[in-house]
This record gives structure tokens, sequence and C-alpha cells, in this order.
């Protein structure tokens, strides 16, 4: 083997290790983006592809961090999304989905999936049997999002992936709120992990990206729609998230950390009517999250009592920012109701238990001092208007 192909077939390792490994009777995604698939073709370096060396680089890092033979970048989180549910469906297919997803999500399977012939169920629930009650004959992929947007509801992964196996079912999953740091899918059998790479692989608020990881197979075959697609990012992008994902393990280690703090906080504050955060023995699901969670993740839900104003509390806040951002160095908060979710109905939102008051807090990594005197202050604010 040459220099140059050697280079190719060199990947990292979970432990950060670079090791040489070469495919027998296969190439790998990354090197075939690289060089095999074009091989004919002057676009070996052709951006639209995913084969510059620093996204086959960054590619390679997100593969090593989710222990899979190989991943992919895109420019969203839902171009990787779209494109790896459209690599495993096609027309007369059928994708059963857990009921409390990402709005973007939800909304590309509402209002697009019909148009390409694929059908869709919801889960009534969150329990591994909820999900094998909606597969029929043509379900191909089954797609779950752990902890999820906004409530943080966890789904034992390790049972649905049961399930899929028994029945010959693609199992995805949105893995952004938990990260590569927190929580590893593969290990507990999921095929597909699907992340926001806008999110904790960014960290800093300034770019938008996504990222999938899987098999060589399966990604071959998301590769293979990826190009056509074009949902690839652009090299200045690709250096931003890769010099993000340098520093993912302290900052969300610490955000796991002031998370847990501020949600216990909430938990026991008189204006506080809920908080959903799976670091809590309260919370329905913390031993499924104790049993697949290296970490509980930045991200919590709350709901103020009745008589107090989330949208005023917001305006009140000085240090924690209401914006659309999560996941950032920065606390920040937002209305479900208003923002991530505002694409689903009413009914819709009522059906997921997403309350219109319902506040999604990302915690960041300041001083939980200072968070904590920031709520204390817009509370106080808030409750002198009534």
């Amino acid at each position: 083997m040459d220099q140059h192909k050697k280079g190719l077939n060199t990947v990292c390792t979970h432990t950060g290790e670079l090791e040489d490994k070469t495919y027998k009777g296969a190439v790998s995604p990354l090197y075939m983006s690289t060089s095999y698939a074009f091989e004919n073709v002057d676009v070996k370096r052709y951006p639209r592809y995913f084969n510059t060396p620093n996204q086959v680089g960054l590619a390679k890092k997100i593969a090593a961090l989710e222990k899979a033979e190989a991943a992919l970048i895109f420019g969203s989180g839902m171009a990787a999304i779209s494109t790896s549910l459209l690599a495993f469906l096609r027309a007369g297919d059928h994708i059963v989905l857990q009921k409390t997803l990402y709005g973007g999500t939800y909304n590309l399977v509402t209002e697009e999936f019909e148009k390409f012939g694929i059908s869709y169920s919801f889960t009534d629930g969150l329990k591994a049997v909820d999900f094998e009650d909606k597969i029929q004959d043509n379900t191909k992929v089954i797609y779950l999002e752990t902890p999820s947007n906004p409530l943080l509801s966890i789904t034992d992964l390790k049972a649905v992936a049961n399930i899929c196996k028994k029945h010959g079912i693609v199992s995805m999953i949105d893995n952004t709120f938990a990260s590569p740091v927190n929580q590893n899918p593969l290990d507990f059998g999921i095929d597909v992990t699907i992340h926001s790479a806008t999110k904790y692989m960014g960290g800093h608020s300034d770019i938008c990206a996504g990222a999938v990881a899987s098999s060589e197979k399966n990604m071959q075959r998301i590769f293979h729609l990826a190009k056509n697609l074009g949902g690839s990012l652009s090299d200045y992008t690709v250096w931003l998230l890769e010099r993000s994902i340098k520093t993912m393990g302290i900052r969300v280690r610490a955000q796991n950390e002031n998370a847990q703090r501020m949600a216990q906080y909430l938990l026991e504050h008189n204006d506080i009517e809920a908080v959903y955060y799976p670091g809590l023995p309260s919370h329905p699901d913390h031993e499924i999250a104790k049993s697949q969670m290296k970490g509980f993740g930045g991200m919590l839900s709350f709901e103020l009592v009745p008589d107090l104003s989330a949208s005023e509390f917001q305006k009140s806040l000085k240090l924690i920012k209401p914006s659309m951002s999560l996941a950032g160095v920065e606390s920040t908060t937002l209305t479900p109701a208003l923002t991530s979710h505002s694409l689903l109905s009413a009914e819709e939102r009522k059906r997921q238990g997403i309350a219109d008051g319902l506040i999604r807090f990302s915690v960041g990594i300041e001083e939980t001092e200072d968070l904590i005197q920031d709520i204390e202050q817009a509370l106080k604010k808030v409750k002198q208007k009534q």
C-alpha cells in the first residue's frame, strides 16, 4: 500500500490514538469519498462530495467519538436527519417515530413524506412495546430521540435496538442532547446515530452543522444519497467544528455538573411548578438514563407556577440570554411553543406534553451561583409586575 492510500486508511480510535485500518473486501466510505467513488472523474477534492481533506479528517474523529466505523458531516442537523432517513426509505415503506421529537424532524415527516409515498406512525408512549406496537410489514426504520427535545424524556436504547434486530428494521437516533460525551447509542445496538453538530459538538453558538455515524455499510448508503442532495459543509465551518470538538469533553462535563445543580435548585423552588431533567431521581426515567448515559447533559426544562409569566421571566433575565441557541458555553432559554416547536399545532404540542409556558434551559459553563442569582432577580421582577 502506498503512503497516500495508507494515510486515507488511518482512523482515530475512541481513545484518540491513530490506527491503520485496511478494509478487506470492502472500501471504507471515508476512503471511498476521498478516492474510490470518483476515481474516473476529476472531482477528487470537490467539497460537495464530502471529500476535502479536512472534511474527511473531521468525519474520522466523529466516527471515533461515536465508536462507529465511519461518519459524514453535513451543513445542518436537518440535512443529516433528512439524508439519513431518505437513504433507507422509499415509496411504499413505513417508519415508526417516537411521539416526542424535535419540531423540525416532526415537520419534515408530516409535511414531506407523503410526497415520497412514505407512510409513518408516531408511538403513543416511549416504552419499547410502544415502538413494537406500531410496526407494520413494510416498516423499514424506527427513529428515536433520547433525551428528547424539549421534555428530556428517555427511551431505552437497548430494548428498542433489540426490537429492530428482531424485525430486521434499521434503528436511528438523534443523539444531539446527549452528545458523544454522555451517550454512545451504537454500544447499545442502535444502527445510526445523528447529531445537530451545531449544538454540543459546536458549543460556541457560531456554526450550523450536522453529523451521522454508523457502520461502513450504512454510511455507504447514506453517502450515495448525500452527494446527490448536496448537504455538505463548507471547509471553513469544518475548521470551526474541528476546533470545537477539541474542547467538547471539558465543556460537556462542566455543563453536566452545572445542569444537575440547577435542576436541583429549581426543583426545590416555590415558584417552579415542574422540572424535567433525567439526572433527578424524581425523573420517571432516571434509572434508564443511568444505565445508558455517562452524564445527564446540560439541557433541562421547567415550568413556572401558573400565575407567573414565562415570557416576562425570560425578558427579565440578565446573565442568561433568551435565545434560539442551545448547548453553547453560555446559558440560554427559550419557549419551545414559540420557537423550536412552533411548527407543531397546539393540539400536537399538548399531545406531546409541551405546555405553552414551558421554558427550555440550556445550561452553560458559568458559575452556578451567578445563574441562581439571575433567576432570583428575574422572578422577583416578574412577581412585582403581577
